[in-house]
């Protein structure tokens, strides 16, 4: 699947992240966080993860994270991916 659209989700609450995606011609992650020193990796991991879980690797991503846990990764790039593929 491809997205088609520019799109986002989330806030950018304490404990929260906003997500941004839309249409390119390979897989590019822009992490921006609170926490990105002791994290990324893992913040990394966890986008790429969900990406091909959605079947999803022509997309640019772009996170602006304030200390997101797991769960709300998923259900951020899970949104606005869908949004970006025109479902709601």
């Amino acid at each position: 699947m491809n997205v088609c659209c520019k799109a986002q989700a989330g806030t950018m609450q304490s404990s929260d992240l906003m997500v941004f995606v839309e249409p390119a011609d390979t897989l590019i992650i822009e992490i921006e966080s609170t926490v990105i020193k002791q994290f990324e990796h893992l913040i990394r991991q966890r986008i790429e993860d969900k990406l091909e879980e959605l079947g999803v690797m022509q997309v640019k991503v772009r996170v602006s994270d304030r200390g997101a846990l797991d769960y709300a990764i998923d259900a951020r790039i899970e949104a606005a991916i869908r949004r970006a593929q025109g479902e709601k």
